[in-house]
């Protein structure tokens, strides 16, 4: 008994040293892509003066390394990995609660209200007392919310089943796409293309500001979602094992979605939509290091910001003169690696 117990005391640590090793690799990945992402661009810096200028800091002697670098290039390459890594996240609690292999942010319709959110400032922005780059993701960020609320609204009332809250988004999906396409119709050709932009996802319009507010929602996130980990890990069991050891399902679900719309609020505000990362990156990061939502969450966080650097990096190295914004990146590529996963699944 004692050999028995021995060997599984060994295979649970050699589980977990390959777990770490994945997400130290995926680390590694991250640091590299953002290397890359600071090096390209229409000015050209090559990688040596790169390197020069993030030794020297902000504070450099020269002036354009600097400027380039640390007040153009460097909030870009951190708002896509802060972005990548909240939509990771959140897509692999969405898929954990609602139990759906298929299921992302977008799916309870967040990103729609966003949407819907920023092209009101940008329609009726001149009526409002604050500037359009504040008064943007500020609307997006409430709109967010309030489709959460909704959806909440909805499970504290009627319970919080997968299939019904799946049901809600739905509805709560087609609301603010059909309010966002009202918009759009009303608006003149010239606000049009702003309102359409914005739906794009692009990274141009990153600021120190923007990155130091993500860094607070996720650092305030974070730890609550660490206290979910093992209730998460427990519920991939299913709804019946996971009650039986104790766990109030439905409490649950209602708790991690409102850190879901948190999540995509403060991702999605200042980017715009940006799809299929929060789709993808939990299936990787399942892929790679199982249900165990310790070493899940942080790798598919991980994921998710290697696919949008990478995404990022693309748009430069395809057009270097206009960028290509990133949702479009991640949409296209987003396509194969969707089908991918299907494909793997009907082989389960």
């Amino acid at each position: 008994m004692s050999v028995l117990a021995h060997d599984r005391r060994d295979g649970f640590t050699r589980a977990g040293i390959s777990r770490m090793g994945a997400v130290c690799a995926a680390l590694i990945l991250l640091s590299t892509l953002m290397v890359a992402d600071l090096v390209t661009g229409p000015a050209g810096l090559p990688l040596s003066e790169v390197l020069h200028g993030l030794r020297e800091g902000p504070s450099g002697e020269d002036r354009r390394l600097a400027t380039i670098l640390w007040h153009l290039r460097m909030p870009q390459t951190l708002m896509a990995a802060l972005v990548g890594a909240a939509l990771g996240i959140s897509g692999l609690m969405m898929q954990t609660i609602l139990n759906n292999p298929l299921a992302s942010p977008y799916t309870l319709g967040f990103s729609a209200a966003a949407g819907f959110g920023a092209a009101s400032v940008i329609l009726f922005g001149t009526a409002l007392p604050v500037a359009m780059w504040i008064g943007v993701p500020i609307a997006a960020f409430a709109a967010t919310l309030a489709a959460a609320g909704l959806v909440y609204l909805v499970a504290r009332f009627r319970g919080a089943s997968p299939e019904l809250l799946v049901l809600a988004g739905i509805a709560v999906l087609f609301l603010f796409q059909s309010l966002q396409s009202l918009l759009q119709f009303m608006a003149a050709p010239e606000v049009l293309q702003q309102i359409v932009f914005w739906l794009f996802g692009s990274l141009l319009k990153a600021t120190w500001t923007s990155v130091k507010v993500l860094s607070v929602i996720l650092a305030l996130a974070l730890p609550l979602i660490a206290r979910e980990v093992w209730n998460l890990t427990a519920l991939r069991l299913g709804d019946g094992n996971a009650a039986s050891l104790g766990l109030n399902v439905e409490a649950l679900r209602r708790r991690v979605l409102v850190l879901v719309a948190l999540l995509t609020a403060g991702a999605v505000c200042f980017t715009g939509t940006i799809g299929f990362v929060g789709l993808i990156a939990p299936h990787v990061g399942r892929a790679l290091v199982g249900e165990d939502h310790r070493f899940g969450l942080p790798l598919a966080g991980i994921v998710g910001a290697v696919v949008l650097v990478a995404a990022s990096v693309t748009g430069k190295l395809i057009s270097p003169g206009a960028v290509i914004p990133v949702g479009i990146i991640t949409a296209i590529a987003g396509i194969p690696m969707l089908f991918g996963v299907i494909l793997m699944r009907g082989r389960t």
